[in-house]
């Protein structure tokens, strides 16, 4: 599945969230940041990221962090350590290695 394919009722799904379970607009704007994030950790374009399609899972991962950890002071042990799946799966793809 491309990035570009993933639809909100997607992501919720892969979260299991059922539609009466969230905010569509909170879930749309979780999505965006992913996606955003992705774009500058990156260093490719949205069109370039609908090249790998393993770039979705980073992206649903990414979504389901942001979604699940809405918290002004997020534990420390996130700074530290990074997930791995998603790490691994963004630095195969990272162009911006400053």
């Amino acid at each position: 599945m491309k990035l570009s394919e993933i639809t909100t009722g997607t992501a919720a799904g892969y979260l299991r969230l059922e539609d009466s379970e969230y905010d569509g607009n909170l879930l749309a704007a979780v999505m965006q940041a992913a996606r955003s994030y992705i774009e500058h950790y990156t260093g490719l374009s949205t069109a370039e990221l609908d090249e790998y399609e393993d770039i979705s899972i980073a992206f649903l991962v990414l979504c389901q962090d942001l979604y699940d950890n809405r918290t002004m002071y997020p534990d420390t042990r996130y700074a530290a350590n990074a997930n791995r799946v998603v790490s691994s799966i963004l630095d195969l793809h990272a162009r911006n290695l400053l």
